[in-house]
Formats: C-alpha cells, structure tokens, sequence
C-alpha cells in the first residue's frame, strides 16, 4: 500500500467533510469546538454501541445457554 496515496486520500476526504459540513468558512476557535463537539460525540456513540452490544451478546448467550439446558426449568421460569 502507497503511503503517499493513502495520505493523499486522506486529505480528500478531510476537504469533502470541511466542503460538506461548510467548516472551511469557520474561524480556527470555532473549528476546534466543532472538531472536538464532533470527536466527543463519536466517542460517545461508539462507547455506547460498545457497552450495549456487549451487554445484548452477553443476554442472548445466557438466553441460549438457558434454553439448551434444562427445558422444564426453563419453561416455569418463563411462565413466572
């Protein structure tokens, strides 16, 4: 892989986003607020994906594992 080529991808896309969001026009304060509102929202969102999908898989393992195990158990402990 081209080092130079990915950099320069890189930078592409960096200019759509600036192109996209109108960030070009900001003033550099308010690019680093905006940046930093953006990376913190980011870190946020996938954080709690993270902590969520883990918490579902982990439910749904034990779900399985409880259905794979004794039927009649299970079947009261569902009716309750």
């Amino acid at each position: 892989m081209d080092v130079r080529r990915t950099l320069s991808y890189l930078y592409w896309l960096f200019c759509q986003f600036e192109l996209i969001t109108c960030s070009y026009l900001m003033e550099p304060w308010e690019k680093v607020l905006f940046y930093s509102f953006n990376l913190a929202m980011l870190g946020l969102l996938l954080y709690t994906t993270y902590v969520c999908v883990a918490f579902h898989a982990s439910s749904a393992f034990q779900l399985l594992c409880s259905f794979l195990g004794n039927p009649r158990e299970n079947a009261l402990s569902v009716v309750k």
